[in-house]
């Protein structure tokens, strides 16, 4: 990891509802039900039941979301009209120790 990505993800985590939204992420059973269609949480959650739980306008929820995907925070699964977002553990992982370094 190098600094300039470090860095993105800093600005991504910077907001109390995105900093929300990834610990919703880290146990999805625990906060939203399972898609109607797919009923588990193996390529994460539906964006819909993110944006319902937090409350707040869909637009912003997007881009909320769309910028954590793009610093690497999220993957994106679409499946027909339905996209889903779950926590890039990997990268996470490499964050963390980038910080304690």
């Amino acid at each position: 990891m190098n600094l300039k990505t470090a860095t993105e993800i800093g600005k991504c985590l910077s907001n109390q509802t995105r900093v929300q939204i990834m610990e919703w992420l880290k146990e999805p059973e625990k906060h939203f039900p399972p898609h109607e269609t797919l009923k588990h949480f193996n390529d994460g959650v539906c964006v819909t039941y993110i944006q319902e739980k937090a409350g707040l306008s869909q637009s912003t929820i997007s881009t909320y979301l769309t910028n954590m995907e793009k610093c690497g925070l999220l993957i994106s699964t679409r499946h027909g009209k339905w996209s889903y977002l779950k926590r890039n553990e990997e990268l996470i992982e490499k964050y963390c120790h980038f910080l304690k370094n």
